[in-house]
């Protein structure tokens, strides 16, 4: 099976378009979304739709569960609350209930996902450190974990004697006896530099990880930030990748 693994989409209509489009071309069998379609950009009806359709399995991040009244606000920045107030204004109630109905995490027998850290998913936690990443590992069922949330891509790896290293280069052949969190990056808003949108591709049977970036036309989606009175800065970061 090859899975298109992907998270983090944020309204960012032309960024998600362009994923879509560049995973036509790895031959996709099963596509599973880690969660944030909503929240910084101005489609976001549009995204949830798209991820509705594609996805077999979506998760909660913390800008969806905010965005239909099962988070704090306090949780948030400024910037972030004030796009996410008018995301609720701008999804209508079949985008609603979509974002409502997701659960905090979901595994099978040959992953898991979770949006920030699995141990207390509820919390939207950021997986940034080897602190974090053990209390995962801890929590993970199975050998291989999918998470988002920092929008920026890496992998935590623990050996089988339990040795945690991270490495920036996201990807990886999956070795039996280790443990894995990939984070998959960010499609709509990514944070590392690149200002390209990431996807991660999960090959099964040659058990390979990795996570791909595709350049898209970040500057529609600024103007459209602008466009829609959200705050300018969201629009000038797409540009940048910060």
């Amino acid at each position: 099976m090859r899975y298109g693994i992907f998270s983090d989409i944020h309204s960012n209509l032309e960024a998600l378009e362009a994923v879509i489009h560049a995973y036509k071309k790895e031959g996709i069998d099963r596509y599973f979304c880690l969660g944030d379609v909503v929240g910084y950009a101005a489609d976001p009806a549009e995204c949830a739709e798209k991820v509705r359709i594609l996805s077999s399995v979506t998760i909660a991040g913390n800008h969806d569960y905010a965005c239909v009244g099962l988070l704090s606000l306090d949780y948030f920045n400024p910037l972030a609350k004030e796009a996410i107030i008018w995301t609720n204004r701008n999804i209508t109630e079949k985008e609603y209930n979509f974002l409502a109905g997701l659960k905090l995490t979901f595994k099978n027998k040959e992953f898991t996902l979770a949006h920030g850290t699995l141990d207390r998913p509820e919390e939207f936690n950021y997986m940034t450190g080897d602190l974090a990443a053990s209390s995962s590992f801890e929590s993970l069922d199975n050998n291989l974990c999918f998470v988002g949330h920092t929008h920026i891509p890496g992998i935590f790896v623990r050996s089988h004697k339990g040795e945690i290293r991270y490495q920036s280069k996201a990807e990886a052949v999956i070795k039996e006896g280790n443990k894995y969190i990939i984070n998959t990056g960010s499609v709509g808003q990514p944070r590392d530099g690149d200002p390209k949108a990431a996807y991660c591709v999960y090959d099964t049977k040659k058990k390979t990880v990795k996570v791909k970036r595709v350049s898209y036309d970040a500057q529609t989606a600024r103007k459209k930030i602008v466009d829609h009175g959200l705050p300018a800065s969201l629009g000038e970061r797409l540009l940048i990748g910060r």
